[in-house]
């Protein structure tokens, strides 16, 4: 045995056969370290015992000392429950355990005194704990609770079945850590913890499972949050640095006749200031020799697919060819019949293959993608097929990335090319800034944070139910106009456990209230063909109201739908919202976005409504949601492996990820090879850290 962390968990005091395979199966742990690696995700306050009469409102969990004054099983069946007076000597309160009550009745004894802990209930007037923990109080005997904070862990329903609660847990790491405290080596250098004024690896692992106080809980959590984003850090800015190797060469783009020549004398419109800023370091990237890997954000019409074709023009220069691969037939459509104008105005060959393009067509393409004659290719997963080749495939631009795998993204690279493509990759879904840096750190970054001259942006609202006739008569107003709707909602059918607005009801319930108007709707569980028919009615006009469930979160362009109603606004995260409110606002007239919710909002309910109804900037709105919800619910982020983080929470640490992001850099600058004698351990840490970690996919985007 190499290290006292390998040791199996069996061998453990207190753990043995039994309670090791519990923890096996169900949280994963088979070692010492496995189990001290599992952190409490919060802590308790049992710094302070409180009295029954000051126990006044239901906010805060209390601790108090009392007497059990009288216990019985009331009701029957389901709703069978044990109820319990409790008492000290200000006052009495009600206790309930509705689970396990026969269980839980065996262990108390009336008359014997007990430490209650528990956050209180409010029924009308009077206060009441339901399943609070009861232990025995002895006041002969101090309790380990008495200032400190005691550790709450994750468990499971097959773990508490067992025994095996957070208390057990709590029992278990404790014995562990007095077993192997002094085993815990250190993982940074002297000079960085004095620097940086941290705490030793030691005390943190023992202060972030047992703080001695909220101070000493800061300095553990302040530790393992810089450590966890310093080496984060160093593998992304060694990754960077690993782009400029031969491995990675990439074809030069320098000359741009074509570009200039549609830039000055073709494009219908000046470019914002942002698109100019995007369209210069693309260029920069594509004549440096290297590979471009670019990660291209913007909100919904903010012109991305523009300076992807002008990016196009500067591989068609150079005798390369460009492809650009969208999520759906539709969407690929979209892209097509928005860029040939510019093509053929430029004499340019450019063409569309999907899962429809006939065989004829497809054999067209073929032969003139091989021969090099076609220049620009717009397609969807068609693209990737095996029998797909190029002459020379100069650039790869993916619309949306998050919808395709990163296999399929692989895919492109294997075209015939004279060196790697060039990557740009867009997407509408803003990913905060914080963020970005993390999840894309080994790739390049261009934000277009402009709207186009003349955008109006679209105007929120949120309504309760109550208001419904009102946004009804507004919507046919707008219909009159000769204006489009959508109505969205969360659910296709009817949910016994949840109480959400339903598709198929919204849909009886609008066709109803609109007789004079013609409906589509369009779900998931549509056949693809069905469902890009529907859009392309909605699209044409040939229907007024659209109702979708999020299917049309990315989906066709249609610039008459000026309004936008979200029914229970509430049940949907707020990059999604902000997503589905860009398919308004497409066009030169006034959007509308209505946010229907039931009355009863939950705090982040109100924050995520609020949000949208302030402001339509998409990095504000991710931002928000990203400290909100953190980093795994935000698309396309899970899936990255990057941020498996244990401690920092990117959205509440930035200010620190930015400074750790600094520190890594000047001792890479400094020693870039980590040669010098105390980055020894720092090597030593990574590696330990890379046989945890999966393949880094982000180079392929």
């Amino acid at each position: 045995m190499n290290n006292i962390f390998d040791t199996k968990i069996e061998y453990l005091k207190g753990v043995g056969t039994v309670r090791a395979e519990i923890l096996n199966k169900e949280l994963g742990v088979y070692t010492f370290g496995d189990l001290l690696e599992q952190y409490p995700f919060r802590h308790e306050d049992r710094t302070r015992f409180y009295k029954v009469d000051e126990v006044i409102n239901d906010t805060t969990a209390v601790q108090i000392i009392g007497r059990l004054t009288f216990k019985n099983t009331v009701g029957e069946g389901r709703s069978k429950r044990l109820v319990a007076s409790f008492s000290d000597e200000t006052g009495e309160i009600e206790l309930v355990w509705f689970r396990g009550a026969k269980w839980i009745e065996k262990k108390l004894t009336v008359g014997k005194w007990y430490v209650l802990y528990g956050k209180p209930q409010r029924f009308g007037a009077k206060m009441s704990f339901s399943h609070p923990e009861l232990d025995e109080y002895d006041p002969s005997t101090p309790r380990t609770q008495k200032g400190g904070l005691v550790p709450v862990y994750h468990t499971t329903e097959k773990m508490k079945n067992k025994g095996m609660d957070s208390k057990m847990l709590a029992k278990l790491t404790r014995t562990l850590l007095e077993n192997v405290y002094r085993s815990i080596s250190e993982t940074l250098p002297e000079y960085l913890i004095k620097e940086n004024d941290l705490i030793s690896k030691g005390l943190a692992v023992a202060w972030t499972h047992f703080p001695k106080s909220p101070e000493t809980l800061a300095q553990a959590s302040y530790r393992l949050k810089f450590e966890e984003l310093f080496f984060l850090q160093l593998k992304i800015i060694a990754s960077k640095a690993g782009k400029r190797t031969d491995k990675f060469r990439g074809q030069v783009f320098e000359k741009i006749p074509t570009f200039n020549l549609f830039y000055k004398e073709q494009l219908p419109f000046d470019l914002t200031g942002a698109q100019k800023r995007v369209v210069r370091e693309i260029y920069n990237d594509m004549r440096s020799g290297y590979q471009m890997n670019r990660l291209l954000q913007g909100d919904v019409g903010s012109g991305k697919t523009i300076v992807a074709f002008m990016c196009m023009l500067m591989a068609l220069d150079n005798d390369a060819q460009s492809a650009l691969m969208a999520p759906t037939e539709i969407l690929s459509q979209q892209h097509y019949n928005g860029l040939k104008p510019f093509a053929d105005e430029m004499g340019v060959t450019i063409a569309l293959l999907t899962g429809s393009s006939k065989t004829k067509e497809r054999r067209v393409i073929d032969e003139t993608l091989r021969d090099g004659s076609l220049k620009i290719i717009v397609g969807t997963h068609a693209l990737i097929e095996d029998k797909v080749d190029f002459y020379n495939l100069g650039l790869c631009v993916i619309d949306e990335q998050h919808r395709f795998g990163v296999a399929q993204r692989a895919a492109l690279w294997k075209k015939k090319s004279k060196a790697k493509p060039h990557m740009l990759v867009m997407t509408a879904t803003p990913i905060p800034r914080t963020l970005a840096m993390t999840v894309y750190g080994d790739l390049e970054v261009s934000i277009i944070d402009e709207l186009p001259a003349g955008r109006k942006p679209i105007i929120t609202w949120h309504k309760f139910e109550k208001g419904r006739l009102r946004v009804f008569g507004f919507m046919k107003e707008q219909i009159e106009l000769g204006r489009q709707a959508y109505i969205v909602y969360p659910l296709i059918e009817e949910s016994e456990t949840l109480d959400y607005k339903n598709l198929e009801e919204g849909y009886e319930a609008v066709s109803r209230a609109f007789p004079e108007y013609k409906v589509s709707i369009v779900h998931g569980r549509m056949k693809p063909a069905d469902k890009d028919a529907e859009m392309q009615r909605f699209a044409d006009g040939k229907t007024h109201i659209m109702v979708a469930t999020t299917v049309i979160e990315v989906g066709v362009n249609v610039p008459n739908a000026s309004i936008m109603i979200i029914e229970n606004a509430e049940k949907f995260g707020l990059a999604q919202l902000h997503q589905l409110r860009g398919r308004v606002g497409r066009g030169a007239e006034q959007s509308y976005c209505v946010l229907m919710t039931g009355d009863k909002l939950s705090k982040d309910g109100k924050v995520r409504i609020q949000t949208m109804v302030d402001t339509t900037d998409g990095f504000k709105i991710a931002d928000a949601d990203l400290k909100l919800r953190g980093p795994g619910d935000i698309e396309g982020t899970q899936q990255s492996g990057v941020l498996d983080l244990r401690h920092a929470d990117i959205g509440q640490d930035a200010a620190l990820l930015q400074y750790v992001r600094g520190v890594a850099e000047k001792l890479i600058d400094e020693d870039p090879d980590l040669a010098k004698e105390e980055h020894g351990i720092i090597k030593h840490q990574q590696s330990l850290l890379v046989k945890k970690s999966v393949t880094n996919w982000s180079r392929i985007s």
